[in-house]
């Protein structure tokens, strides 16, 4: 058994890990610092996973957040191919599954999430997919053919991304949602109709408000996926299935520490766990939020991973600055690029002002006549403005948003 040490050591190498690691070096940290990562890669790019690099427009390569020469120059250890099986807080150390042990001064949690399985009849067989890692669309390429009836069970954002490059690819497409509605979970009714009615002309075809009920075998390969029954018992055929029905935190490592648990890790507006010596960042961990008050909340997205890796730095080089951002998010599929800010979540008001292209899309959500929330697509003027009027929540008449022949910039209050 071997034994390792360092002052920083960083369980989790995506966004948050990385960014952390790179930001701590940037602060002027001179001590050691080691990034675990449980896959065979460096740290890598995740959203263009379920769009350009599941389309083979982007490789591997060109994931990676930073090259190897970039972690070596900073004096930064990565460790690929390493997971952690215990984390013991009164020693201060890991117990790895190559039992080996590693020694910390300061530990740092970024462990993200993995998609939520679906435990019913038929979840074992062959032929079904997620969409988390480079490893998930290596997995998925083989069948990913012109002609396969691929079968994507959530209508969130990871099955739309995939459905759009699938239909693109000459797959045939069907969405099986459970809520009444795609982006239910995420987006207003007026988002959600409009990319349902993009996906439609795509040829994407959907079944909304109706759950999954089992996967069925394929009658000439019994070891593998033949079809999708739904709970109103219409059985979809399907030579692949796509299963995209969110995220499930990965806590275990924390809560069998003794850490405190929520919806996530819980850490304060400096990202520190209820062990003055561990610190918790990205999707993991749940966090109070200025923008709503420092109501605690989770959020999956890389903006957030990226804002929390800064705090983070920012406490172990000794000059704190809290969490302080508000939440945006982004989504890329066909030629519509999404851009949303804020959380629409509590809006009494929605004004959709009329989009500046054929293939746009703004909305803007108001609540007692103050800007909280805006979805964009293909409009970057208008998400523009919409961040400065959501970080300052500022009081804005619907009219003025509403009329295409407003600038909006006009409702910018003077500094």
């Amino acid at each position: 058994m071997g034994e390792h040490n360092a002052d920083v050591v960083i369980i989790g190498a995506s966004h948050a890990g990385s960014e952390f690691a790179s930001r701590l070096r940037q602060g002027g940290f001179s001590d050691s610092v080691a990034l675990l990562g449980a896959e065979p890669y460096l740290p890598y790019h995740r959203p263009p996973l379920s769009k350009a690099f599941l389309a083979g427009e982007t490789t591997a390569d060109q994931l990676l957040l930073r090259s190897a020469e970039a972690y070596g120059k900073a004096l930064i250890d990565f460790f690929p191919s390493t997971t952690v099986d215990f984390i013991e807080p009164a020693t201060r150390s890991l117990s790895l599954a190559n039992g080996d042990r590693f020694y910390y001064r300061k530990l740092v949690i970024a462990t993200g999430g993995r998609p939520r399985r679906l435990g019913i009849p038929g979840a074992e067989l062959q032929g079904l997919h997620i969409m988390r890692s480079i490893a998930d669309v290596d997995a998925l390429r083989p069948a990913f053919k012109p002609g396969a009836r691929l079968v994507i069970a959530g209508g969130g954002y990871i099955g739309l991304e995939v459905a759009a490059v699938a239909v693109k690819s000459g797959l045939d497409v069907e969405i099986v949602e459970f809520a009444p509605r795609v982006l239910a979970r995420v987006a207003g009714p007026e988002l959600s109709a409009y990319y349902e009615a993009a996906h439609r002309a795509a040829g994407v075809k959907f079944r909304l408000g109706v759950g999954v009920e089992s996967f069925e075998p394929d009658t000439s390969n019994p070891g593998h996926v033949g079809g999708v029954r739904c709970a109103d018992g219409t059985v979809l055929p399907a030579d692949l299935v796509l299963v995209a029905v969110g995220l499930v935190p990965n806590i275990e490592l924390a809560q069998d520490a003794g850490l405190s648990i929520g919806n996530g890790i819980v850490v304060d507006e400096f990202c520190q766990t209820s062990d003055p010596d561990i610190l918790a960042i990205g999707d993991c961990t749940e966090h109070p939020l200025p923008f709503l008050g420092g109501k605690r909340v989770r959020l999956e997205s890389v903006p957030n991973a990226v804002e929390q890796a800064r705090v983070a730095a920012s406490v172990l080089n000794g000059a704190p600055k809290p969490y302080n951002l508000v939440p945006w998010f982004w989504s890329d599929q066909y030629n519509l690029k999404l851009q949303s800010v804020g959380l629409s979540q509590g809006h009494d008001a929605v004004v959709v002002r009329p989009p500046r292209s054929p293939e746009g899309f703004v909305a803007f959500y108001l609540r007692d006549g103050h800007m909280i929330a805006a979805d964009c697509v293909n409009s970057i003027i208008e998400f523009n403005v919409a961040k400065r009027l959501v970080t300052e929540k500022t009081q804005v008449d619907a009219a003025a948003l509403a009329d295409p022949a407003v600038n909006l910039k006009s409702l910018i209050p003077a500094a």
